[in-house]
Order: structure tokens, then sequence, then C-alpha cells
């Protein structure tokens, strides 16, 4: 069974700087896109950065020189450096593999993390 897990969430000061992992496991034999996604309490989930199997990125206007993203592709891993962190940067974030093939050959698509709470307050 396929599973993305994050990590790394936690309470910053603003300022401050955090540093989420995504974790995939399971019968994977290769990851395409990743994404990072957050929501905020009564907001609409919102797509923050992206990465390509080939290391293209992508990121949301409001982060865009704050944030970095990479990936391991041996590991089926994703980091997302978080700095200059602002209190409307507070939400739960989730990773997401747009799709992945399977060791059976199989594709399995649209898989989620069940996300990290990131808080950033004084």
């Amino acid at each position: 069974q396929v599973q993305l897990v994050e990590s790394g969430g936690g309470l910053v000061q603003p300022g401050g700087s955090l540093r989420l992992s995504c974790a995939a496991s399971g019968p994977i034999d290769g990851v395409f896109t990743m994404a990072w996604y957050r929501q905020a309490p009564g907001k609409q989930r919102e797509l923050v950065a992206s990465i390509s199997n080939g290391g293209g990125t992508d990121y949301t206007d409001s982060m865009k020189g704050r944030v970095t993203t990479s990936r391991d592709n041996a590991k089926n891993t994703m980091n997302l450096q978080m700095n200059s962190l602002k209190p409307e940067d507070t939400a739960v974030y989730y990773c997401k593999a747009a799709l992945i093939r399977l060791t059976d050959g199989e594709y399995k698509a649209d898989n989620w993390g069940r996300g990290t709470q990131v808080t950033v307050s004084s």
C-alpha cells in the first residue's frame, strides 16, 4: 500500500525557518510530479510548490523567495525548506504525488499525505 508521510512541522516564531519532509513508501517503481499544498483554517487548500521528477520547480507567488523544494528520486522523498516565515503561513501542509508507478506496472493517481501542522506565532 502506497503511503505519503509528512514530517517536520511545528511551532516557529515569525521570521524563523522550518524544513518539511515527505516520504513515499510502498510498492513504488517511480514517482512523477510531487507537490506541497497547504490549508489554513477556513480557507481552501492551495498549492505551495511543485517539483517534477526531473527537478523542475514551481512556487506560488506568495512564497517565492522564501521556500525551496527538492527531492531524492532514489529515496522517494521530497523536502520543503521554508524561511522568513510569517503568521499567515500558518496552515496544515500536505504532500501530494500526482502519479505513482507501482512495481506491478499499474499507476496510482492523486496520492496525499495526512499533513503536518505549521504554526507561525510569537
